[in-house]
């Protein structure tokens, strides 16, 4: 049987055993099945010896540990060893790579969505394992006026600047696209605002920003990056502010089938049916 998983801390709420089950089924890969795990930092070596020895086939890896896996592949793509954002594993030639298909599917969530990236101000909350695939999508794209970025700890979104700023001259864009705001600070208006955090995983669980400068803006986009539950406290407020309102699951359905092809060389059809799967 060959072994596939999705790692993290948590894990429960992850929907990818579904999904990934389905395509197998209906691409006939009857011999392959894909689990969760929940895993600590201290497995994450044994769990690349396993690819390694063929043991597990494939991993996808979400938080915690899209930055700490990086310290135990073998090799990875240029723009993950300067991101250091990895959440697909595959064995090929006998090393662990590690891939990064967040970035594309962040990037065709929102083109499907007819959202135009050029010239647009976001603000990004969180700089966790996905923030640097954000991040990219923007910086590689050219499609930022301006970037806001807000971690609880300050020091992880300024490390995050620091490795982005050494790339804005690459892909000509101004110095100062990145500014850092403390936690809870205001941006200016922006046209998206994205929550990368966890926080919304569970019911209760709430950001306390205020965006009631928000209010009636309905071409504000606020996108949760969280797929399940459907719709965040973030979202919901965001609903009843009269803004547009996105949920992570195309995002998630996208980086999933980029996932899916590297593993298997089949390209899975993203259809209705898929979707609904989500509900």
């Amino acid at each position: 049987m060959n072994k596939y998983l999705v790692i993290g801390n948590p894990i429960a709420h992850s929907l990818s055993p579904v999904l990934h089950n389905y395509w197998f089924k209906k691409h006939s890969f009857l011999d392959s099945i894909y689990e969760k795990k929940e895993v600590e930092k201290k497995d994450l070596k044994k769990i690349v010896e396993q690819i390694k020895n063929d043991e597990i086939k494939g991993v996808n890896v979400t938080v915690p540990f899209k930055r700490e896996i990086f310290d135990f592949i073998d090799s990875a793509p240029h723009e993950v060893q300067f991101t250091k954002s990895v959440n697909t594993l595959v064995k090929e030639n006998n090393k662990v790579v590690g891939y990064n298909t967040d970035q594309e599917g962040f990037k065709i969530s929102l083109e499907e969505n007819d959202w135009n990236f050029k010239n647009k101000k976001v603000f990004i909350i969180g700089a966790g394992g996905v923030t640097p695939s954000i991040l990219s999508s923007f910086i590689r794209l050219g499609g930022a006026e301006k970037i806001y970025l807000s971690n609880r700890t300050r020091s992880k979104a300024e490390e995050l600047k620091k490795i982005w700023d050494k790339a804005l001259g690459i892909y000509q864009m101004k110095k100062d696209t990145i500014e850092i705001l403390d936690w809870e600070e205001k941006s200016e208006l922006c046209d998206l605002i994205i929550n990368t955090t966890s926080v919304g995983l569970k019911k209760d669980e709430k950001l306390n920003f205020d965006f009631s400068d928000y209010n009636n803006k309905k071409e504000a986009l606020f996108y949760d990056l969280i797929y399940n539950p459907k719709e965040t406290n973030f979202l919901k407020d965001a609903r009843k502010r009269g803004n547009k309102t996105m949920n992570g699951k195309m995002m998630f359905l996208w980086q999933a089938h980029l996932a899916f092809k590297m593993w298997t060389g089949v390209s899975p059809i993203i259809d209705e049916e898929v979707i609904k799967l989500l509900d």
